[in-house]
């Protein structure tokens, strides 16, 4: 069925468009619920009437919200976790923390529904996270999470094993590239043995005479 939206159906459609979408999903979803109606004139006027409506409300949204984007684009948050003995975070740091370290640290309020993190943050260290403040405004920040005063010592002890750890694997590595270059020489010089030797057995013997 073709209809004409009066509302914003996220992933589907915005005001004023006209689609093709399922009887089913029309009959017993959008009309019923004045969301779309039939493509009519009236409805068509009705719809373009809220469209304009609607870009002038988004236009005042976005406006107000790049003053936002422009204070915190490029913008770090920084917090202080307790850390276990694995290195990961005892608890997480999650999108209401941000946003409320957001709001502690610049006075801006921002929307925790608008934090794109796909999951809170459980271990030490850095990362861009996306503050969407309209649908066409958005500002990149940077969350970073250092271990609290209590935990260096716990992160300096598994930096330093990790530090062993890595010089063992690149000794080991440095080992069996040794090893196999070796073995590979011998087998070279086992190969070139073996040529001289057919060669030497192929040879016809000498003839001599007595005089």
């Amino acid at each position: 069925m073709r209809v004409v939206f009066f509302e914003d159906v996220e992933g589907t459609a915005q005001v004023g468009d006209v689609k093709v979408v399922k009887n089913g999903f029309a009959r017993n979803f959008l009309l019923p619920r004045g969301i779309a109606g039939p493509v009519t004139p009236p409805n068509l006027q009705r719809a373009n009437s809220l469209a304009e409506k609607e870009a002038r409300r988004q236009a005042r949204l976005d406006g107000e919200a790049e003053v936002h984007r422009e204070r915190l684009d490029g913008y770090t948050v920084n917090f202080e976790a307790r850390v276990g003995e694995t290195g990961r975070l005892y608890g997480s740091v999650t999108s209401r923390d941000i946003a409320q370290k957001v709001e502690e640290s610049t006075g801006i309020e921002v929307d925790s529904r608008g934090i794109l993190l796909a999951e809170p943050i459980r271990e030490l260290g850095s990362q861009s996270v996306t503050i969407r403040f309209t649908r066409n405004v958005s500002a990149a920040i940077t969350v970073t999470v250092d271990p609290d005063e209590d935990s260096k010592e716990i992160v300096e002890q598994l930096m330093a094993r990790q530090a062993e750890e890595e010089a063992a694997a690149a000794a080991a590595e440095a080992a069996a590239a040794e090893a196999a270059e070796a073995a590979a020489a011998e087998a070279e010089a086992a190969a070139a043995e073996a040529v001289t030797t057919d060669e030497e057995a192929e040879s016809p013997a000498e003839e001599t005479t007595d005089g």
